[in-house]
């Protein structure tokens, strides 16, 4: 299991992979793709009332132009929420959202896969 201090750093592509990420049918703004909840109004109190195992916050670094998407429910730097098919089980993990658009070769998305799985076993034992 990572330490509450030292999450799992990955890349955006392995999120989308692995957790599954899709558009709450009650969304009522298109942002982040059209995946992403508001940080206000009905979106807001929507993503209150989920299971915070499903919910995701994508953050600002506040040191360059990276944005990360982070387990759980933050206030902080957000830009928006997500909810995902998969729950993420408390998994102390940050993805990175590159801001140059690079992508992970298969053989890395394949590993970043396998790390996210050896993790989520330590979290639920």
């Amino acid at each position: 299991m990572t330490d509450a201090l030292t999450p799992l750093i990955l890349h955006e592509d392995a999120f989308y992979k692995f957790f599954v990420p899709y558009r709450h049918p009650k969304a009522l703004h298109d942002i982040w793709g059209g995946l992403g909840l508001e940080t206000f109004g009905a979106d807001l109190e929507l993503v209150r009332s989920l299971d915070k195992n499903y919910v995701w916050t994508v953050v600002e670094s506040g040191c360059d132009n990276d944005l990360w998407i982070t387990s759980g429910f933050h206030y902080v730097n957000r830009i928006c929420y997500l909810v995902t098919e998969k729950a993420h089980n408390g998994l102390v993990a940050d993805f990175r959202v590159p801001h140059n658009m690079r992508s992970l070769t298969p053989l890395g998305l394949k590993r970043q896969m396998l790390k996210i799985e050896r993790s989520l076993n330590l979290c639920n034992q």
